[in-house]
């Protein structure tokens, strides 16, 4: 008998919402088979593009991509200044398992959120995923040097409601992964 092996991202694909012709923006890149898995979603049709800090990033963002056999324009540049067209995408999804918007200064983190709000079309949507607090002794050592992971707290979703997005909430928190999720409204 074969065993189909169970998709490892099929949580990631299922809480973005990504869909067949989406332009799709990821920001951050700290695991290679998701966003290939991402970004294979949006097919022939949409567009995928990543945004990454620094050029190992950019490795990992680029052999997602071809692991999966999709086409990413892959860009080096910080998350307070996108590179790419106002309105040019329905979604972003931002990657902080590895802590990208976490460790941010605060006004840094303001910059990146309005940039998002910038590439964003009206009515697009954000997804931040981030990874959940840790169990056990693991979780009060990595506390006392971090404080609680930016998505799952709340923070996330604050950061976006102040800067005009709407119906920013925590959609969901499995797997070691916490996702929020919000709306740029379509008007103002």
């Amino acid at each position: 008998m074969f065993f189909k092996r169970d998709n490892p991202h099929t949580l990631v694909v299922g809480m973005t919402g990504v869909k067949m012709g989406d332009r799709l923006i990821q920001i951050g890149c700290a695991h290679a088979g998701r966003l290939g898995a991402v970004a294979a979603k949006v097919g022939l049709s949409g567009r995928a593009a990543a945004v990454v800090p620094d050029e190992a990033s950019a490795a990992r963002a680029r052999k997602g991509g071809a692991d999966a056999g999709v086409l990413v324009d892959v860009e080096i540049a910080p998350p307070s200044r996108l590179p790419v067209d106002a309105g040019a995408f329905d979604l972003a999804v931002v990657d902080d398992t590895g802590g990208l918007f976490g460790a941010m200064r605060a006004e840094d983190r303001v910059a990146s959120v309005r940039e998002i709000a910038r590439v964003l079309r009206p009515g697009g949507r954000v997804v931040i995923v981030g990874a959940t607090p840790r169990g056990g002794i693991g979780a009060i050592l990595s506390r006392a040097q971090t404080g609680p992971p930016f998505v799952s707290s709340g923070e996330a979703a604050k950061a976006l409601e102040a800067d005009g997005f709407r119906s920013a909430r925590i959609i969901g928190e499995r797997e070691g992964m916490a996702f929020v999720e919000a709306v740029k409204p379509r008007h103002g």
